[in-house]
């Protein structure tokens, strides 16, 4: 498969950037996004030029350490995937393909398609932990928890925090990935020593790093790699709520 690419580039966060189009060959219909770069990187190292920065870790969906805006689309057009596991083979031979970083002001541009993330450790810090000693690991059945609350924690820890929902929502609003956050750790046992200041912290942080207000359109679910439900923002809202009237 043959594409004609239009990257982003950008030297620091001080330098003006622009787009910069480059011609890839023979590609094999299920190579990653990234494989594609890895290509394009190898074939621009040939040439005496300066490869593409970009993020990547472990290119299996995990890390949330991938992260680009393919033809308009968070992580690309194929849903619940990562840049990492968009394959070639969604895409036309032929196709022009527009790549940019995450456009967001907490995301400040760092070279080319990497951005700084470090907003979302720092929402973290104020409040996305556990800080009571739970000694070894328990039995299984040592904390009784229902079945469906069990799955509801898992969904919401299935975040990874590539910030897709931030690139994706209009405001460039945080809320999925903080709520998420918040909503592992309040439906369990272990979460509730935090609870009452977790989410109250985690959004004075959120608007500290200048994240925009949720929008409601929905977009951050529909870009989401992991499908993270806006119903945990529904949640998140009711635990800031919660947090004030205590």
């Amino acid at each position: 498969m043959n594409f004609t690419l239009k990257i982003w580039r950008q030297k620091s966060r001080e330098a003006e950037g622009g787009f910069k189009t480059y011609a890839v060959k023979d590609i094999p219909p299920d190579a990653s996004f990234l494989e594609l770069l890895d290509v394009l990187n190898a074939d621009l190292i040939r040439k005496g030029e300066e490869p593409i920065a970009f993020d990547h870790d472990c290119r299996e969906g995990i890390c949330g350490s991938c992260g680009l805006v393919i033809n308009g689309r968070s992580h690309g057009p194929h849903k619940g995937a990562a840049t990492c596991e968009q394959r070639m083979r969604n895409f036309r031979d032929g196709e022009e393909i527009t790549v940019e970083p995450w456009r967001a002001k907490p995301f400040p541009i760092l070279k080319d398609l990497v951005v700084d993330r470090t907003a979302f450790d720092r929402i973290m810090l104020a409040g996305g932990y556990v800080s009571v000693r739970t000694g070894g690991a328990p039995d299984a059945n040592a904390i009784p928890i229902p079945k469906p609350v069990a799955d509801e924690a898992m969904d919401a820890a299935a975040c990874i925090g590539c910030g897709a929902c931030v690139a994706a929502c209009k405001n460039a609003s945080a809320m999925l990935f903080v709520a998420a956050k918040v909503s592992q750790l309040a439906l369990l046992p272990q979460g509730q020593a935090e609870r009452v200041e977790r989410a109250e912290r985690m959004i004075a942080q959120m608007d500290a790093e200048g994240f925009g207000a949720c929008s409601n359109t929905y977009a951050c679910e529909a870009e989401c790699p992991k499908k993270i439900s806006v119903t945990h923002i529904a949640r998140l809202n009711r635990e800031f709520i919660r947090a004030k009237l205590i």
